[in-house]
């Protein structure tokens, strides 16, 4: 089940009608006061979120979420008008997963979320241990010199990523595509935005996520 919270009357009918129609079963509520007394009843495999919103804004329904224990790794995609790097960056540190201003197109956003709710259910076993990084896949574990680190979901597939493919040099459309899945169409920042993100959360091991001048990133090699 997927859930939408959109006050937008034409948006959510629209959202839910495509959505059900390409056999994903999904519920769309125009206030949180609905959304928070649904979740009471079924809890969803993702949700669709708008950041303007009546009662609260997006932002602190997806930090109420992160802190509780059932909702905490639940897929998230802010829906909204605004499309600034700022907002972005804003929305991502509040534990978003993907990030789509509107006016999105439809075929778009069910790709982001079928790729999304691919790799939130296809968690790898192998664990990583670069320096004072360590990860686990399969627990969900990110750690720096043992201490937690707290990621959202794409932020945590772009560093497993990267750690597979260590020493290779992943391009952006790379990224895009395996993670986002969907075509890397010249002027997104989404990638840069989530490294930018991830290197400020890992702290000192942030520098293990290096650029690669007009390429893209990577991660190992040169003796690490």
């Amino acid at each position: 089940m997927i859930y939408l919270v959109e006050d937008d009357d034409s948006i959510r009918e629209l959202v839910v009608y495509t959505l059900n129609s390409q056999g994903m079963k999904a519920k769309g509520f125009e206030r949180p006061s609905l959304f928070w007394k649904a979740l009471e009843k079924e809890y969803p495999s993702l949700l669709l979120l708008d950041i303007m919103l009546p009662e609260e804004d997006g932002i602190s329904m997806l930090k109420k979420l992160r802190v509780r224990p059932d909702t905490r790794k639940l897929p998230v995609i802010m829906l909204t008008a605004r499309g600034s790097e700022y907002d972005t960056v804003v929305g991502l540190d509040s534990g978003a997963d993907d990030y789509v201003p509107k006016p999105f197109r439809m075929m778009e956003l069910i790709s982001r979320i079928r790729a999304l709710l691919r790799r939130s259910e296809d968690m790898k076993t192998e664990e990583y241990q670069i320096g004072s990084l360590y990860v686990c896949p399969s627990r969900h574990v990110v750690t720096v010199d043992k201490e937690p680190v707290n990621l959202t979901l794409k932020e945590y597939e772009m560093l497993t990523l990267l750690l597979k493919n260590s020493g290779t040099v992943l391009s952006r459309t790379q990224l895009l595509n395996q993670i986002w899945g969907y075509e890397f169409d010249g002027e997104s920042r989404t990638v840069d935005v989530h490294v930018r993100t991830l290197r400020q959360k890992l702290g000192k091991a942030g520098e293990l996520v290096e650029t690669v001048r007009g390429i893209g990133y990577k991660i190992g090699g040169n003796g690490l």
